[in-house]
This record gives C-alpha cells, sequence and structure tokens, in this order.
C-alpha cells in the first residue's frame, strides 16, 4: 500500500523507459494496488514479457461483500495475475489455508494465475519446523488440484523471518527451501510437473543479492518488495533474471 496514482504511473514509465528486453522464458509482473490496475494494464498493453497482477482477490464470487473484489471482476480488465496468501494477507488479515485454497480456485476458474505465498515466521525457522510448515501449506492450498491445474500455479517462498527483522537469509538457506518445495511438488505431481512450475524466492531481494539468488538452481525468479519502489533497483533485479 505504497504510492499515489501519479507516483505509481511515474514509477512504472520509469522502468519500462530502460527498454530491458525479456526473452521468451523470461517475465516481469507488476503487481499492483487495485485502483490502479487499469492505467497500469494500458501502460504494459505493448510490451513483450510486461504482465500486471492484482495483489490480493476475494475468496467469494460476487455478492454482498462490500469493499472486496472478486476474481471475476480482476478477469474483466484483462489482469491474468494475482498475489495469493502473502504473509501481510495471513498475517495481517487471518487468511488460513482453506480460505486461499479457495482464491486459488476461483482464480483458476477465471483463468487467472495464482501466485501462491508461503513461508515460515521466525520461531518456526527456530524450532527447525520450516520443511513441515511449508508442505502443509502447499498441501491444504494447492494439492486438491489436478495436475493440469497445478502447472498453471505460481509459487512464491517467503521466509518471514527474514523481512524487516534484521537477520538475512543465506543464498544456501534460499536454495534449501527452493529445492524442498520442488520435492513436496514431486512427491504429489511426479518430477516433470514439478519441474515446470516456477518457484520464486521473496526474502529481501534486492539490486546487489538478486543475480547471486537467481543463479541458485531452484530460485526461478523474485517475489520483490521494497526495491519495486526504486525504479533502478528494480531495473537492475529484472537484469538479473536467468538467461
Amino acid at each position: 500500500m505504497n504510492l499515489t496514482y501519479q507516483q505509481g504511473e511515474k514509477l512504472l514509465n520509469e522502468i519500462l523507459d530502460e527498454n530491458i528486453q525479456l526473452d521468451f522464458h523470461q517475465q516481469a509482473i507488476f503487481a499492483v494496488p487495485f485502483p490502479y490496475l487499469i492505467m497500469a494494464q494500458s501502460t504494459v498493453a505493448d510490451e513483450m514479457g510486461y504482465s500486471i497482477a492484482a495483489q490480493n482477490c476475494s475468496d467469494k464470487k460476487s455478492g454482498a461483500y462490500t469493499g472486496e473484489v472478486s476474481a471475476e471482476m480482476l478477469q474483466s480488465l484483462g489482469i491474468k495475475y494475482c498475489v495469493i496468501g502473502h504473509s501481510e494477507r495471513r498475517e495481517y488479515f487471518l487468511e488460513n489455508n482453506k480460505v486461499l485454497a479457495e482464491k486459488v480456485n476461483i482464480c483458476l476458474q477465471n483463468e487467472i494465475t495464482p501466485i501462491f505465498c508461503c513461508g515460515e515466521a521466525l520461531r518456526i525457522r527456530e524450532e527447525g519446523n520450516q520443511d513441515q510448515f511449508v508442505q502443509q501449506q502447499l498441501e491444504e492450498s494447492l494439492f486438491h488440484l489436478s495436475a493440469d491445474q497445478i502447472r498453471t500455479i505460481i509459487i512464491a517462498y517467503e521466509p518471514i523471518w527474514a523481512i524487516g527483522t534484521g537477520k538475512t537469509a543465506t543464498t544456501e538457506q534460499a536454495q534449501e527451501m527452493q529445492k524442498h518445495l520442488r520435492s513436496v511438488i514431486d512427491g504429489k505431481y511426479g518430477k516433470e510437473v514439478a519441474d515446470e512450475i516456477p518457484i520464486l524466492y521473496g526474502g529481501s531481494v534486492k539490486a546487489n543479492n538478486a543475480a547471486e539468488l537467481f543463479a541458485c538452481p531452484d530460485v526461478d525468479g523474485g517475489l520483490v518488495g521494497g526495491a519495486s519502489l526504486v525504479a533502478r533497483d528494480f531495473i537492475e533485479i529484472i537484469k538479473a533474471l536467468k538467461k
């Protein structure tokens, strides 16, 4: 929940003015606040490899839910991606795995790709229960899907303990969890499906660590927070994508 309309438009244009030519396997997705979706969608309309995502959607199809935004509304704007289960939504708005499963379902019904977030807090990491915790998040929110459905999902791992706590995840810790997530999917759907699913890393990705993180075998990209608000930083992160 940052930037005015005018500031957001300026930021988006500054990034696009860099004219970064993305390869066929690369993509930059801007997850913008609801009031800016139409502006952002229009701005990237003719840009190859650039797309717009909503930051959230309702788990309900429609009805008397004042203030909510439905997946159907997003679909009617041509939005193709939606962030589901961001750590802030889980923590501040108490969204649980069951609710997130409904959001995943309703996105897929409207041909919107969920960017599904998972990750553990500091207490769980300190107890050494992080692997089981994120596995449960996947199982309870995604494993009801068919193999064809889950192939369309993007997963983003957020080590909540490394965001704003002063603690930093090493590239080894990032790769370790990304590999674990892929192995969990492999165990349910097989290696071919697991290898197809993009798994992003979302723990304080910055211009000075993006290349190192993206070089990890199981890190397919980043879910970028604060650095996305600074045009030059985000430009460098996009340039760091795997070739």
